[in-house]
């Protein structure tokens, strides 16, 4: 994988990043993990529909301003004052266009994953299933921060990106998890998952999302 992988919109990256593998290091260790599910936002500068589920909707803030830098870049925030949540930066410098990491599967770093986890869920074990379901759950396993990590280059340390290996895998589609309104109904089938996959969220329609028949997952994989 390179950088030119970023540059098209966040629409044509997020499925192409399933079965792909995010490394990190530290001063802890090392953790891996398989992407399993994403979803793509876009904003300002970006061509499409009005995404009013993206941070960088409308402006350009102190706190998306990675969403609108340089491709391949790491694009951190703090979400509902509880955990962080790690998107891969996607377009030209200047547009607004991201993919948000959802789930995976961790495949190297498993002790030090469930170790950064447990700390936050001291009552309730954690599985080797959830340990990196979920967007926070997934940051936090790798140990990424905003302070930290956003804003810093894929290709370089403590990064590593993996392409996956052989032919791409099936990919289903749908809304968004918890968005609201209609950004998060069939109109934006912008979650893209790898099926059969323990790993993968649940599904949760955001407030005011209008969820019909037509929102049902689909396949991906074929027009």
């Amino acid at each position: 994988m390179d950088r030119a992988f970023f540059i098209p919109h966040a629409l044509e990256v997020a499925p192409r990043l399933l079965g792909s593998v995010l490394r990190l290091d530290s001063a802890e260790g090392t953790v891996a993990i398989r992407i399993t599910e994403v979803e793509a936002y876009h904003g300002v500068g970006t061509p499409g529909p009005y995404d009013a589920g993206s941070h960088s909707k409308d402006r350009r803030t102190e706190r998306n301003a990675s969403m609108f830098g340089p491709p391949g870049h790491a694009y951190v925030y703090f979400s509902y004052g509880m955990h962080y949540a790690v998107n891969l930066v996607c377009s030209p410098e200047g547009t607004a266009s991201g993919v948000l990491l959802r789930a995976g599967e961790v495949v190297e770093g498993a002790p030090l994953a469930f170790e950064r986890r447990s700390v936050k869920r001291r009552a309730t074990p954690v599985t080797l299933r959830l340990l990196a379901r979920g967007p926070g759950n997934l940051a936090s396993a790798l140990g990424i921060t905003r302070t930290e990590h956003d804003g810093l280059d894929l290709f370089a340390p403590p990064f590593t990106l993996i392409a996956r290996d052989g032919e791409p895998p099936a990919v289903m589609s749908g809304p968004r998890v918890g968005v609201a309104g209609a950004a998060g109904g069939p109109e934006f089938p912008w979650r893209f998952w790898l099926p059969n996959e323990s790993s993968v969220s649940a599904f949760r329609p955001g407030r005011g999302a209008v969820i019909s028949p037509s929102s049902r997952p689909r396949d991906a994989s074929t027009p």
